[in-house]
């Protein structure tokens, strides 16, 4: 037996109920009226009235009018409930309906069909969330193609390079030397790098990374990393310091990830300031710990620093891509900053360098 659609039910829960109302309401009315009706005529009698000659046939007409009145408010009562339950059910059902295509419509792949607003404010609240959820699949959808099209762009060039330098020695076009292995191995490990940071990356995003939170003292770690990234500067390059107070408070933090996202923002301003100073700056304010990495480097256009934190993106492509970074760096350390309660921001201008400042929250 087939299950009533939902017109169906709504359409005989509302008969149902509009029965149970009409049958108690003639019920209670047949039982109560009369009584009601004689009481009253006694009352009459009482005040001086003379109805004994009278009485049955008054209770007769009224039984009469009752009866006849009833009847004729019962179908009229009937057929104004049955056409306005029709077409309520109608009205919730047409929408739910195309509530259902457009949610077919989603399935199929089409991610920007969205529930139009309804009158009904149950249907309203779930077409809003709906929408809220199909805007937010929309684009981890357009993420996901990006990611692969970026992954694609990244993992082209190395391949090509490799597959390059392996037919030539295939084809006796060069002789093996160890620049022609040196270069391959340059290839290969960015494309070790390329992986292991989509690897971490996918990981911190889907919150898989472990984090472990506790008070450390940052301290040495800038003195440990002002001091290596110090050593790789050359002489005529940029200078490299520390500021901040002799003595931090301690933080909430994982040191192994404040050192990863250090090391990023260190790696990048080395990699982009020719000349000038790069400055690792440290200060307490409020129940926060204050991290700047300032650099007088090449800087970011305004148009850019919404993307910053994005996969694969680069300040200067061609640069970028010569100099080994893979362009995930940043947003990696923007969700291991995110991971332990922080929050990473960005100042930037053409020409004139960049700070990233981040916080975290003080033990």
């Amino acid at each position: 037996m087939n299950k009533m659609d939902l017109r169906s039910r709504l359409f005989l829960s509302h008969l149902v109920v509009m029965f149970v109302g009409i049958v108690s309401f003639v019920v209670i009315s047949k039982i109560s009226s009369p009584r009601f009706f004689v009481l009253h005529l006694e009352k009459l009698q009482h005040e001086g009235f003379d109805l004994l000659d009278v009485r049955t046939d008054l209770v007769d007409g009224f039984e009469i009018a009752w009866s006849r009145s009833t009847l004729w408010s019962v179908l009229a009562g009937t057929s104004a409930a049955v056409g306005l339950s029709y077409w309520v059910s109608r009205r919730i059902v047409q929408q739910l309906t195309e509530m259902e295509k457009i949610t077919q419509r989603f399935a199929t792949g089409q991610l920007d069909s969205r529930l139009p607003l309804s009158e009904i404010p149950e249907l309203n609240r779930l077409g809003a969330s709906f929408n809220r959820m199909a805007a937010s699949l929309e684009g981890v959808e357009v993420r996901r193609r990006e990611l692969i099209g970026d992954m694609t762009h990244e993992l082209r060039t190395p391949l090509t390079v490799v597959r390059g330098y392996l037919e030539e020695l295939a084809d006796g076009g060069i002789e093996s030397s160890p620049e022609v292995y040196l270069s391959l191995i340059k290839e290969t490990k960015r494309l070790e790098r390329l992986v292991n940071d989509l690897q971490e990356l996918s990981k911190a995003e889907a919150g898989y990374l472990p984090i472990n939170i506790q008070p450390v003292n940052l301290l040495p770690l800038f003195k440990s990393l002002v001091h290596k990234f110090a050593d790789q500067l050359l002489e005529d390059g940029p200078v490299l310091q520390l500021e901040c107070p002799s003595i931090l408070p301690l933080v909430m933090a994982d040191i192994d990830r404040t050192e990863q996202i250090l090391v990023n923002l260190l790696g990048n301003a080395v990699r982009y300031t020719i000349t000038g100073t790069i400055t690792l700056r440290a200060w307490a304010q409020a129940s926060q710990l204050h991290i700047a990495v300032i650099d007088t480097g090449i800087g970011i256009a305004s148009y850019d620093i919404p993307y910053v934190f994005e996969r694969f993106w680069r300040a200067d492509k061609s640069r970028d891509r010569h100099s080994g970074g893979t362009g995930i760096g940043l947003a990696i350390s923007k969700r291991l900053v995110e991971l332990q309660g922080g929050l990473i921001e960005v100042e930037s201008e053409r020409g004139f360098g960049s700070i990233f400042r981040f916080c975290l929250p003080l033990a």
